[in-house]
């Protein structure tokens, strides 16, 4: 079960965190070269689905990363799953009054107010981007769970470096040499 959180709380980091790294860094920027009227028609259709998505992404990560942590994990487990949920409540009260307004059929796209709400959009967003990508880098950095008796004795995830494909190939390399070699 705690590898599954930790999968999970990883897992959900790592999407929710490309996303939003793609929207800080290639879509806003691309809706505001195309002015501000395009911008906020484009932002309105994507709006509603993208933060499904996102707040159902974060809401998932943090509880998976908050059950690793009741399980018996390091404390940086719960620090970084309450940076992933920490986005919920900072576009809650942050970001949707800036959603709200340009949201709403009334503002005039052609305005300096729809411009300044977009400039403001993307600093937010930058934000819950920045946080994200904490909390993500913080699950990969974080002790993991034994996966079982290695060759050297109990193997887990973290011991294997940032590529554990490529130690465990290599470490059955060398058992293959050492076999051949006999």
């Amino acid at each position: 079960m705690s590898v599954l959180a930790e999968l999970l709380a990883t897992l959900t980091a790592g999407l929710f965190t490309g996303a939003a790294l793609y929207i800080t860094l290639v879509e806003h920027p691309a809706r505001l070269s195309c002015g501000p009227v395009i911008a906020v028609t484009e932002f309105r259709p994507s709006y509603k689905p993208a933060a499904v998505m996102q707040a159902t992404l974060a809401l998932l990560g943090a509880v998976a990363a908050a059950a690793r942590w009741v399980m018996g994990s390091a404390l940086g487990w719960l620090i970084a799953g309450i940076l992933l949920g920490a986005v919920i409540p900072f576009t809650l009260f942050v970001i949707l009054p800036t959603n709200k307004r340009l949201l709403d059929r009334s503002l005039n796209l052609d305005s300096p107010e729809t411009t300044i709400l977009l400039t403001r959009w993307g600093r937010l967003h930058a934000v819950r981007t920045g946080l994200s990508l904490v909390a993500f880098l913080m699950f990969l950095a974080a002790p993991r769970v034994p996966l079982g008796p290695g060759r050297f004795g109990w193997t887990s995830l973290a011991t294997l470096g940032p590529f554990p494909v490529a130690h465990a190939v290599a470490e059955t390399r060398q058992s293959t040499a050492s076999v051949w070699s006999i």
